[in-house]
């Protein structure tokens, strides 16, 4: 494992309460940064203070977007210690998002170990209080100084840290989405299936619309046909019919989502028949006036499992399992969660103790 060299912070910030932490909004006393330089590769890694980047106005990350990130956390169990889930599968991703967007990738090894290493010196930052975490953000960009539509010559990868609160503070409550049919997130051929940052700014305005009527989310249809289901929001999405769990295919506009996979491992572990393939919205909602939609759920890192309790499309409106989260959806929450969190054991590998 790499051991990287570390500056420690001469004025560390005080922790904020864990009873009130809210998403992305508070930093820990360190940041991991490592350098890419052309001929000379990825290059000296470290662990310093957190703080402003300096980078010139020509970077050309600010022009042609040359960025992805990756978004994973660390938990802390019952017994005390801390411990990552499937850390190696947002490194693969990132590699997988770095060589769609001609950024020299990162060896998967390399970035593992420098989550490990940050987390491990943060590890105070973890909170304990239930279902908070530490909200792990690695991410890559060109800071080249010049203006042309070229791969860049010079890259940043860092990786910050943010403790974060219980996603649903509140209670698990299914939540409103209807179905996007004029802006698209992505289309195959394109950067839909890495985790990019236009691939997110291409959802803001639909996601605000969706506001406006009252919707938590929208349902992402595909990009050509515009018939196919892709995404909610920014998660996965999975639905049982007749028994049956259906999600859509990685067709290269869809996100291989590691909480996706996860659950569709644990679905056929759990003996459910399980069809990656396309679904069409007039599919899914005829089986909902047919009595045979019976759940519906995003999956992702932020949220885990959000159930779908309301859905609409083209002036139809269906409410799914009573308007309430479904039992399958909520054994999917609980056991991914008791995993993570150390309150069930992990038959799988999927977690890494850091310390």
């Amino acid at each position: 494992m790499n051991s990287f060299p570390v500056t420690k912070t001469s004025a560390p910030k005080v922790k904020p309460d864990p009873k009130t932490l809210k998403f992305g909004k508070t930093f820990t006393d360190h940041m991991f940064l490592m350098d890419y330089t052309a001929g000379q590769g990825w290059h000296d890694g470290r662990i310093v203070p957190y703080g402003p980047l300096s980078l010139e106005p020509s970077a050309m990350v600010f022009h042609y977007a040359q960025e992805v990130f990756e978004g994973l956390k660390a938990y802390r169990r019952e017994d005390g210690k801390v411990q990552l889930f499937r850390p190696m599968e947002n490194a693969l991703r990132l590699k997988s998002s770095c060589e769609r967007l001609c950024i020299p990738p990162i060896e998967p090894e390399t970035v593992v170990a420098a989550i490990k290493q940050l987390v491990e010196l943060e590890c105070d930052w973890v909170p304990a209080e239930k279902d908070t975490s530490l909200y792990i953000r690695p991410f890559v960009f060109a800071t080249t100084p010049a203006l042309g539509v070229h791969a860049a010559h010079n890259y940043i990868f860092c990786i910050i840290c943010s403790p974060v609160g219980a996603y649903y503070a509140e209670g698990i409550n299914p939540v409103r989405i209807y179905v996007e049919d004029e802006d698209v997130r992505a289309v195959r051929g394109g950067t839909g299936y890495t985790k990019c940052g236009g691939n997110y700014a291409a959802s803001i305005r639909a996601g605000e619309r969706a506001e406006e009527q009252g919707y938590a989310q929208v349902l992402w249809l595909d990009g050509v046909e515009r018939k196919y289901i892709e995404e909610v929001g920014s998660m996965n999405v999975m639905f049982k019919v007749d028994g049956k769990v259906i999600t859509p295919a990685l067709t290269g506009s869809v996100l291989p989502g590691i909480t996706r996979k996860s659950c569709l491992e644990l679905l056929r572990d759990w003996g459910y028949t399980v069809e990656e393939r396309l679904i069409t919205a007039r599919e899914l909602f005829d089986a909902a006036d047919q009595g045979r939609l019976e759940e519906a759920w995003g999956t992702g890192t932020a949220a885990v499992v959000s159930p779908i309790g309301e859905m609409a499309w083209e002036g139809r409106h269906m409410a799914v399992s009573g308007g309430k989260i479904g039992p399958l959806t909520q054994k999917l929450y609980d056991t991914l969660t008791g995993i993570q969190w150390g309150r069930e054991a992990d038959p799988y590998g999927w977690t890494v103790v850091v310390k």
